[in-house]
């Protein structure tokens, strides 16, 4: 078990082995030990003759009591409970795992996650204090058929929150992407269950790069980029979350009223895929194309001599000169 009192004592200032063995009652060797974890989770902790141990950069953990305080009426009147744990295995697995909230969204964030997903089941680097991870249960009327445009409709909100913030170039990448300039800077993952033609819930996560440890960055086998990177001054933690959120709950009401509809003008002007030339990865094989947008339902229209083809699911990068 990771120790946030320990971190949190680091966040203070630097202390020496021996003071913090003693403050938390067990053998320097054990505190050597429990730094050691920290490092391993993504903390850069540096040790310093005469000073002790200290953080190497600065880190902020969040607070869901003033998380929630920084949410506009409207956006508070989403929430059915809002909840921040240290360490858990992953937001979305946590949620599903919960009974779905009777109205409203249930949000859980985490600073750590061990096992954070992502698409086809691929693992999600979720270094501590690092990132944003953050999750969202809620109930759909309309049935399990009206959520194949969510991650879009989510990824929207996500995006204009950004832009809020100063990202400007902040862009999406179909189906669940965040880039800059074609590199990640996150991912959507929608998971749930339902009828067809009866209510459903869907789980929403989020995983949004806020300063990549260099450790950590090892991992990542694409192009990747943080929040650190794409802007400076850089918004806190703290920040980001309120913003992600203050953009996110109204936009899944207004998914669950009226579908994708009223999200494609603006999916269309953050769409970065628009008119390049990609390549479609499908289990019985791929081609390329010209992306052209995406469709009512929110299909990836792609543009293939003179036919015009409709993608649901698959694997799309942009082809490069």
């Amino acid at each position: 078990m990771l120790d946030r009192d320990l971190l949190q004592r680091l966040i203070q200032g630097p202390a020496s082995g021996a003071a913090l063995a003693a403050a938390c009652g067990v053998s320097r060797a054990a505190m050597w030990k429990r730094i050691e974890a920290l490092r391993e989770a993504g903390i850069e902790i540096q040790a310093q003759a005469g000073r002790g141990y200290q953080l190497a950069t600065p880190v902020e953990l969040l607070d869901q009591v003033a998380l929630r305080a920084m949410l506009s009426p409207a956006a508070q009147a989403e929430l059915a409970s809002l909840e921040v744990a240290f360490e858990i295995d992953s937001t979305n697995s946590a949620l599903l795992r919960a009974p779905a909230p009777e109205a409203g969204c249930t949000v859980l964030l985490a600073e750590r996650q061990s096992g954070g997903r992502g698409r086809r089941g691929r693992s999600w680097v979720s270094p501590l204090a690092a990132h944003l991870y953050l999750s969202v249960s809620r109930g759909f009327g309309g049935g399990l058929s009206r959520l194949g445009g969510l991650s879009l409709a989510a990824g929207v909100a996500v995006a204009e929150a950004l832009r809020a913030l100063g990202v400007s170039q902040v862009g999406l990448k179909w189906p669940n992407d965040l880039v800059v300039g074609q590199r990640k800077l996150g991912g959507l993952l929608v998971e749930g269950g339902g009828e067809h033609a009866g209510p459903a819930r869907a789980v929403l996560g989020l995983g949004l790069n806020w300063r990549m440890p260099p450790d950590q960055a090892a991992q990542i086998d694409q192009p990747w980029t943080d929040l650190c990177r794409a802007l400076q001054p850089t918004p806190s933690r703290q920040q980001l979350a309120a913003s992600v959120l203050e953009h996110l709950l109204p936009a899944l009401a207004q998914f669950d009223r009226e579908g994708l509809a009223p999200f494609q003008a603006r999916y269309a002007a953050l769409d970065s895929l628009k008119d390049q030339p990609v390549r479609i990865l499908l289990p019985q094989g791929g081609f390329d194309g010209l992306a052209q947008g995406i469709a009512a339902d929110g299909a990836l229209q792609v543009l293939v001599g003179q036919e015009r083809r409709s993608v649901h699911a698959g694997e799309v990068s942009v082809r490069r000169a």
